[in-house]
């Protein structure tokens, strides 16, 4: 009876000091996340161990493109909308839709070769090998999950880009 009363308060013992040291672990994991201020490109410096003067360089070309992007999604996103107009009452696909389908597809395309000239002056800015790592990413996101990155960032998705 004895042990098994000294294994008991054994288990309890270790079962409070493994929920205590979890319990602080995740409180202080909490407060750095918390008190981390937020940074859209903090990853970038993460991932591919960017310097403080390539982040300074990488900031400049993305607060340079993010008005040309945001003019582009909005474009997008008001063909979009014709698009759906023109399709609403009909059972066909209309003349006017399918001229809408194709200026969408126009619209998408200069939307991606503006994003890939993007990426390739941010990969310039990075050592070399890192930058072929990144543009090679960045193409695939581009290429293969494009109308993801339209969602996420058109208004409509209650993103709005930042704009100083």
């Amino acid at each position: 009876m004895n042990r098994s009363l000294v294994i008991l308060l054994g288990a309890l013992v270790l079962g409070v000091a493994l929920f205590g040291g979890s319990y602080f672990a995740g409180q202080r994991a909490c407060r750095m996340t918390m008190t981390r201020p937020t940074d859209d490109l903090a990853w970038l410096r993460e991932e591919f161990h960017l310097t403080d003067a390539d982040m300074a360089h990488v900031r400049q070309l993305h607060e340079g493109y993010m008005p040309q992007c945001a003019e582009m999604c909005a474009k997008i996103a008001a063909k979009k909308i014709e698009l759906q107009t023109a399709l609403a009452n009909g059972t066909n696909v209309t003349a006017d839709a399918q001229k809408k389908l194709i200026e969408i597809g126009e619209l998408r395309a200069q939307c991606q070769t503006q994003m890939l000239q993007h990426f390739i002056e941010v990969s310039q800015t990075m050592p070399p090998e890192q930058g072929r790592r990144y543009l090679a990413e960045m193409q695939r996101l581009t290429l293969g999950f494009h109308e993801q990155t339209e969602q996420s960032m058109s208004e409509s998705a209650g993103h709005e880009h930042h704009q100083p």
